[in-house]
Order: C-alpha cells, then sequence, then structure tokens
C-alpha cells in the first residue's frame, strides 16, 4: 500500500517549531516501517562519529566532537530508507513489466527497497531480468566500444565516495569522453562558477568554528530544517550566546524561526523552543539581488556621509566625499559614530584587497529606493535595519543555499553575497567567511577529484603522467547540454552512478520520449526509480553497495571519503549487513566496466579495488596539495580541512583580488507578454518528508501537508484577485516560451506565508513546467527557484 492511500490530502496549520516530539515520532514511524526498529538506531549510533559512516543525506560538516546522536531527522530517515528489510528482487520483476512499472509513482517504486541482483531488459517479455555480473559487463563493454565518445554520456549523483568519483571520472577521460555531467549541475553550479570570479575559490570559505566566532549571521535562501537539519544545532548554540541571526528567505519556514531541541531533555519535556532569527525578511521570488543590493546602498550611503559629516576615524578617508542625500543615512553614520566604530564600510580591506569597489558602489548609489522595494519585495526600513546589524557586528558568517544559487541570474546572487561581505572584510577572519551549503552528501567532493566536463578544471597532465593516455581537451556536457542532446538524438548512451536522472531534469514530459531513444542505458543503484524503469534498447540495472553497509575486500573491510559542505574530507566506514550477496560495490562495478570497455593499460583496477587506500595513492599524487597524507589523515576527528586560500585573503583571481563584480540588472529580462498581471512566481520546494527526489512520504508537517504533494502555496490576496478559493485545484502553466505548452494539473491551492506575486510547489512534481533553456547563462543551473507561470482552475476543482 502506497504511503499516498493511507491519509486522505489535507491542508492544514503548519507546525510551529522544528525538531521536538514531532521530529523524534517520525524517526520511529520510519524505523518500524523499514522493519528496522532494532537495527536501526544501532546503525544510527555510528551516524557521523569518527569511525562510523558518513551521512548519506545531506553534506552538513561532521563535528571533531560529535553529539551523543550525530543525526537529525532527515539523517535517519535515509539511513532506514537504505538498511530497509525491504527488497525489489528477482521475485518482484519477475511477477512486473516495466511498462507496468512506469505507472508507479516514485514513492512506491523506491519503497520495493533494496536491489538484489544485476538485471538486464528483455525486450520479448518487457521486464529486468537476472544477468551475471561478467556477462553484464561484457555486453555493456561491448556496447560502449561501439559509440563514439562524445556520444556517450557518465553522470553522478551527489552520493558516491571520492574513491569512487575518481576512479569513474578516469574511466570516461580513457574512454576518450568529458561528457560528465553531475548533480552539481543542478543545485550549487553558481557557486562553482560565481565564487571563483569574486574571491577565488570554488567552495566557500566557511569552517565549523565559524559559528564560535561569529557575532552576526545572515542566513539566505536556505531551509535548514529540511535540507540541514543538524545545522540548526550551530544556529542554537550561537544564539545562545547572543549572535543575531538576520535571514531573508521567500517563504517563513519554522526551522528558520524557532527549534525545539530533540537532544535537549529542559526543551522536549517544557516545549520551550530557541528562536533562531533575530530578523526574518521575505524577498520575492527572484527579488535577491534587489533586497541585497539595498543593504549594501544603506552601507554605502552611510559610510558617505560619515566622511561628508566629518565622522570617519579611517585614515586615509579624505577622498572628496558623496553628500548624504536623506535622513536615513545621516541617521546610520550617526549609530555607528555613537557606537565607537571607525567606519562602516572596511576600507583598509577594501584598499588591500579588493577590485572594482568604485564601480559597484555606484551602481549601488544609483538605484532609488523605490526600485528597490518593488523588485525586492522589502521596504526601504527593513533593508536599512538589515544594513544597520551588519554594520555594528564585527565578525559576520555568510550563509546561503540552493534558493540563491538555482535562478537565471544565480551566479550573479553569488556575486552578490561575496560583494556584501567585502564591504566590511568579513571574508578569511574568524567568524566572518561565506558558508555554501550543498545538498547531496559528496556532490563538492566529486568535483574536487575530476568530476568535471570541464577539462581545464583537472590536471590532465598529470593523469597523463600517471596513466600514460591522451585525456580529450574539448568542453563536455553539463546536465542541461546532456539532456539537450538527448533530446536532439545527439547522446547515444548514458550510464549512470546513483540518482533518479530524469526525475531532477527539467523538461520532464519531452526528456522520458527521448530517453527511449538512447542505445544504451546503464544504472548504477541501490534502489528503483522512474530512471529506470523508463530505459534506452539496451538497459542494465546493477546494484551496488550503499556506504553504509560493511565493504568487504580482498585487503579487508574498507572504507571511503566524503567532503563536506565546509569543505573538510571525512572517512566513512560501512557498519551495516549487505543488503543481497549479490552486491558488488560502486568501485569494482566501476573497474568491472572500464576492464571490459578499455584496451589494458595503466590503470590497477584490480588492485584498487581489492584496496581502497591505494586510490587515495592515487588521489592523493594526482592532487598533492589537496590531499597531502591522505591515508594518514583521513580519519582524524574533524576531517582533513581542504586548502582554500581565501580563507587567509589569499586571492587567485587573475588580478589575485577579491572582486566587487557589479550585476548587470536587478531582474531577469524574461518575455511573458500580455496578461503579466496574472502571472506568479514559481519556487519549487523540498517537503520534510523527502531528500532531493527520494520521497518518503505524501506529508509535510512544516506547512501542514498530509497525503499529497500536489500542491501549490499562494498568498491569500493573490487568491482572491485571481479570482480562486483555498482549496481550488488547479493547473499551472508556464509562462514563457510559450511556444511549447508545458503544464501540471490537479494542483491544491493552499494559503500560505509567501510575498504576493509569488507561489510554490513541490520538487519534482512542478518539473515539466521548466523548459530546458530556462537557466543561468554561465553555470546553466536550471531556474527552479523561479518560474513565471499561469493559473487556472482544474477539471479536478468542486467548482468545476
Amino acid at each position: 500500500m502506497s504511503a499516498r492511500s493511507k491519509h486522505p490530502p489535507t491542508i492544514g496549520e503548519s507546525t510551529p517549531a522544528a525538531g521536538g516530539w514531532a521530529a523524534a515520532r517520525s524517526l520511529g514511524e520510519i524505523l518500524l516501517r523499514e522493519h528496522v526498529p532494532r537495527s536501526g538506531p544501532s546503525l544510527l549510533s555510528h551516524h557521523n562519529k569518527p569511525d562510523g559512516y558518513m551521512c548519506v543525506s545531506c553534506a552538513w560538516a561532521k563535528p571533531a566532537k560529535p553529539h551523543a546522536m550525530e543525526f537529525c531527522e532527515s539523517g535517519a530517515k535515509a539511513t532506514a530508507w537504505e538498511v530497509t528489510s525491504r527488497r525489489a528482487d528477482r521475485a518482484f520483476f519477475a511477477a512486473h513489466t516495466l511498462h507496468e512499472l512506469e505507472q508507479w509513482s516514485d514513492h512506491d517504486l523506491e519503497e520495493q527497497g533494496r536491489l538484489t541482483h544485476p538485471m538486464r531488459w528483455n525486450r520479448s517479455t518487457d521486464k529486468y531480468e537476472p544477468v551475471d555480473w561478467n556477462d553484464a559487463f561484457a555486453d555493456i563493454g561491448e556496447a560502449l566500444r561501439s559509440i563514439p565518445p562524445r556520444e556517450v554520456d557518465f553522470y553522478t549523483s551527489g552520493r558516491a565516495s571520492l574513491e569512487t568519483s575518481y576512479m569513474y571520472q578516469l574511466f570516461a577521460r580513457i574512454f576518450g569522453s568529458n561528457n560528465l555531467p553531475d548533480s552539481s549541475n543542478m543545485c550549487h553550479e553558481s557557486s562553482s562558477v560565481g565564487l571563483p570570479e569574486s574571491i577565488g575559490a570554488s567552495v566557500g570559505t566557511a569552517i565549523l568554528s565559524d559559528f564560535q566566532n561569529c557575532d552576526c549571521i545572515f542566513y539566505m535562501a536556505q531551509n535548514v530544517a529540511t535540507s540541514s537539519p543538524r545545522m540548526l544545532h550551530d544556529l542554537q548554540d550561537a544564539v545562545d550566546r547572543g549572535v543575531k541571526i538576520v535571514t531573508f528567505n521567500l517563504l517563513r519556514e519554522p526551522g528558520l524561526e524557532r527549534f525545539i531541541n530533540p537532544q535537549m531533555p529542559s526543551q522536549m519535556l517544557t516545549g520551550r523552543s530557541t528562536p533562531i532569527s533575530s530578523e526574518y525578511y521575505q524577498v520575492k521570488n527572484g527579488g535577491d539581488i534587489a533586497a541585497l543590493f539595498g543593504v549594501c546602498k544603506a552601507l554605502i550611503e552611510a559610510d558617505d556621509a560619515m566622511k561628508a559629516l566629518g565622522m570617519s576615524k579611517v585614515s586615509g578617508s579624505d577622498a572628496v566625499p558623496h553628500k548624504p542625500d536623506n535622513a536615513a543615512a545621516v541617521a546610520f553614520a550617526a549609530s555607528i559614530a555613537a557606537a565607537d566604530k571607525k567606519h562602516v564600510l572596511d576600507h583598509d580591506f577594501i584598499n588591500t584587497h579588493t577590485s572594482g569597489f568604485e564601480e559597484f558602489a555606484e551602481a549601488a548609489r544609483h538605484y532609488n529606493w523605490a526600485e528597490l522595494e518593488r523588485v525586492s519585495g522589502l521596504t526601504r526600513e527593513q533593508m536599512i535595519q538589515a544594513a544597520r546589524t551588519y554594520a555594528h557586528s564585527e565578525a559576520v558568517l555568510m550563509i546561503y543555499g540552493m534558493g540563491l544559487t538555482q535562478h537565471v541570474m544565480g551566479v550573479q546572487n553569488v556575486h552578490m553575497v561575496a560583494n556584501l561581505a567585502l564591504l566590511r572584510g568579513n571574508i578569511g577572519k574568524p567568524g566572518a567567511n561565506i558558508c555554501a551549503v550543498r545538498g547531496h552528501s559528496n556532490v563538492q567532493g566529486q568535483r574536487t577529484v575530476g568530476i568535471t566536463e570541464k577539462p581545464d578544471l583537472v590536471p590532465l597532465d598529470k593523469l597523463k603522467e600517471l596513466y600514460q593516455f591522451e585525456s580529450p581537451q574539448w568542453e563536455g556536457r553539463a546536465t542541461v547540454d546532456t539532456c539537450k542532446a538527448i533530446m536532439e538524438g545527439e547522446a547515444k548512451a548514458f550510464v549512470s552512478l546513483g540518482g533518479n536522472f530524469l526525475r531532477a531534469v527539467p523538461e520532464t514530459e519531452a526528456m522520458e520520449e527521448a530517453w527511449r531513444k538512447l542505445r544504451l542505458t546503464v544504472q548504477i543503484a541501490t534502489k528503483l526509480n522512474r530512471s529506470h524503469v523508463i530505459h534506452g534498447e539496451i538497459a542494465y540495472l546493477l546494484p551496488c553497495l550503499g556506504r553504509i553497509e560493511i565493504d568487504e575486500q580482498a585487503s579487508g573491510p574498507q572504507a571511503v571519503s566524503i567532503e563536506s559542505s565546509v569543505a573538510h574530507f571525512h572517512g566513512s566506514r560501512g557498519k551495516a549487513k549487505p543488503a543481497s550477496e549479490e552486491l558488488l560495490s560502486e568501485p569494482a562495478i566501476i573497474a568491472g566496466i572500464a576492464k571490459a570497455t578499455l584496451a589494458k593499460g595503466r590503470v590497477p583496477w584490480d588492485e584498487w579495488v581489492g584496496d581502497y587506500s591505494k586510490i587515495r595513492d592515487a588521489i592523493e599524487a594526482t592532487y598533492p596539495e589537496t590531499f597531502r597524507d591522505f591515508n594518514k589523515r583521513m580519519f582524524q576527528p574533524g576531517g582533513i580541512p581542504r586548502p582554500v586560500p581565501a580563507r587567509e585573503r589569499k586571492w587567485t583571481t587573475p588580478n589575485q583580488k577579491a572582486n566587487f563584480i557589479t550585476p548587470p540588472r536587478l531582474f531577469p529580462e524574461l518575455d511573458i507578454g500580455p496578461g503579466a498581471t496574472e502571472v506568479l512566481n514559481l519556487a519549487t520546494l523540498r517537503s520534510n518528508d523527502q531528500f532531493n527526489t527520494t520521497i518518503y512520504g505524501y506529508g509535510d508537517r512544516y506547512r501542514g501537508v498530509k497525503g499529497t504533494r500536489k500542491v501549490v502555496f499562494m498568498n491569500e490576496e493573490d487568491i482572491g484577485r485571481l479570482g480562486f478559493k483555498e482549496g481550488d485545484f488547479v493547473d499551472l502553466t508556464t509562462a514563457i516560451d510559450v511556444a511549447t505548452t508545458r503544464r501540471v494539473t490537479g494542483f491544491k491551492i493552499a494559503r500560505h506565508a509567501i510575498p504576493t506575486g509569488c507561489c510554490a510547489a513541490y520538487y519534482p512534481e512542478a518539473n515539466p513546467l521548466f523548459p530546458l533553456a530556462h537557466h543561468d547563462a554561465k553555470a546553466k543551473t536550471p531556474s527552479y527557484k523561479m518560474l513565471p507561470v499561469r493559473l487556472s482552475l482544474s477539471a479536478l476543482s468542486s467548482r468545476s
């Protein structure tokens, strides 16, 4: 029975706080549902512990001194989901055709449990049937050799270890392909492009100790309670010592308002919660640049006033001042002077370490408040108040998530975060850094060891020296490029290391139709999903060990390594009994395909599979500065810090400076056409009962939803203005690129605290609405957080 059928769809009141007894009950429910009420708690005692396994859910950091229970609700669900006693075994596949399974929901496919045997699709029966591992490798190798390398794509989900990822990218390059799309292309690629331009680092500069050293946190566009709940402990500790948290977010999220810590008996017994945000600003969808420009404008104009009125105590600040043109800037400047601050902006830092300040400052001065208010959805007073809090703080930690990166102007959003930090020197000192919160557990680490379509980001000369082959020099395909190539028939084979590609990408319907025309699809996975039941002409489903499981190889039990959101490498050692004796590890599967595909060369595939420490030696040989003494330090408490020069104010940009980069506009230029007042800007969301494309159940207690995921959250004013009422069922239609009709149907209207002109729906249910071309121009990250849509009454509505 599916989780959907157990609860009639209802939408009620949202949970007022994250955590608490509701989180504890949710944990108990999934342990019972996956039939692991005894083994589950035992495994969780090793969760994110120094000699245990790294969480298979989010990428949040593993502390040197972990809590007794170093897991959250989301991580516990992911663990139970992976070690479930349910099995999608030979009998299951013998009983179901793939055509039948196509009609199943995402939840119900994965709920069948762990895959147990390698499978090959039989065209005559339309079923997956068992196949010997060696036969599968030989057949896949033969098929790959018959296809030009440029027509083969090697996709990577965010869970694979550093060891597996290194082997995978090496296999692809020796084969002759740089087509290495990965899940990072769909989430934080805007950071990987924007941060290097601003500060010379492809990752954030923050480390865990910054939470102990900051006196203010700017928290932007990330739902901590759903996406990285363990961070709530760090936020709570910061609040308890007086740190102000200034939040900018589209929705009012319980985890950003209040937290009841399940590991604090005093809170659990009394229901007392910790208030998280001291200031909460709901920014309109796509209004992030305007909101941050408003904060910057307030700071710059106050600094101008401080100079003009002779209040500045900064040496060398006798440049011709800009005259203050408003009382607010003068009052702001006076408050800084009264607090005995030397300046509003950190001119010493700006002069020594940055470039581009004057151009950016002029742009900030030029924007008028009315325009910034209209685009951001914030008032002038709110933006000035955020600037005041920022200016009165000495060490500000900037935290942001995919609410900034998954935009048409995602790279510019990242630039604006860096600009705000640079104004007061809030990079490269204790407590003052940028924290880009990654989603999947090792999506950042995979890029570190070469999973990238961009050959200039990989030490190809070193790979040539080590393995004696000529790597292709051409730029490969990122995720949206791969989708386009599949739809246009330019891609012939797709090898997937985990993930549910078809549900994660835009253009769902067109992609599924084109997917069936692929010559070869190979899926390496732990559980069944939609990308497996829709398939190519030759299709293999290869089950692998999960990270939580004991990985026994020739040299004994193996460990793997993972990179966290704060760029530290950690060891991970599985503790659970494997789901099937037929499973192979990810490195063993990659090696098996590689040996069957490639001519014999210098890569010791079998040695690597027998002893993963030798893979780590190879990683260190390829990246000696990043992975110094990798094997020796892998399990050191707190992890191995990845070298990030910007943490030490060393800027590896072309001009050796941190750069103020001025966005060309406040909002993307989108062709909506007539009837713009009827258009709402849609953002996609995750529920607290899912992780990316994995759906644990049909509920979201943080938004009061039970029994459904087909919900559209709207402002009460917009509901009435557009002629609807709460509870109506509506269809959503894309309002751009209207030559192709993109529609999802039967979404129930839920009144919610969201700015006017905006609406929200769950990912991936809303993915069919997103045109493939609707992405950031540089990063090619799909704009899942902002899409103009129109709503119309559905045939499902009680009023139809």
